[in-house]
């Protein structure tokens, strides 16, 4: 008997190893599914809750490039050359991602997202959105725990664009300019 139960810790061990590490979050958005999709799959759509400026392309293979800071360099602006990887209309969008600039190391490498759309009433639709593709260690859990909070507040910006109207970039633009026109320590 203790030979099985010592059997079933490693099973269990080398089972709870093998799970991927991933990012999961969920909202119940105040909008239609038709609604929500457009939010993930138009230029309008994104930059009315995730980031000023987007190139977007809805099919697969298509752009999803999410310009969080428009001002920077090319390659700097935040998720530059993401692509979509799959989208089932009304349904499923994934599509793949990169780390913020400020982690140039786990940056050189994707991960990947999934965005799975619910109806909830005909009024309200459920957003799931999972992230995997995880490394381990270094860069990598400052990346998990950067889009651990970041994600949260993309789908909590969701939700407020359906409850109080799309997100004025103002104030972040205005903000980057001066960032921008700072001097830059050390030079």
């Amino acid at each position: 008997m203790r030979h099985l139960a010592l059997a079933l810790c490693l099973v269990l061990s080398f089972a709870a190893q093998a799970a991927e590490r991933a990012i999961e979050k969920e909202v119940v958005v105040p909008a239609p599914v038709e609604k929500v999709w457009q939010s993930w799959t138009t230029k309008a759509g994104i930059e009315s809750f995730f980031a000023p400026q987007a190139e977007v392309d809805a099919r697969v293979g298509g752009a999803f490039h999410i310009h969080i800071d428009p001002l920077a360099e090319p390659g700097m602006k935040g998720a530059d050359d993401m692509r979509y990887m799959a989208l089932q209309p009304m349904k499923m969008i994934s599509f793949d991602w990169n780390a913020p600039p400020s982690l140039p190391e786990a940056r050189q490498q994707r991960t990947f997202v999934i965005v799975r759309l619910a109806d909830v009433d005909g009024k309200s639709t459920k957003v799931t959105l999972t992230h995997v593709g995880w490394g381990d260690g270094g860069e990598w859990d400052k990346t998990y725990a950067y889009f651990d909070r970041a994600w949260g507040y993309v789908l909590a910006n969701l939700k407020k664009r359906y409850e109080t109207g799309p997100m004025d970039w103002t104030d972040w633009m205005d903000n980057l300019k001066k960032a921008h026109a700072a001097p830059s320590a050390g030079k």
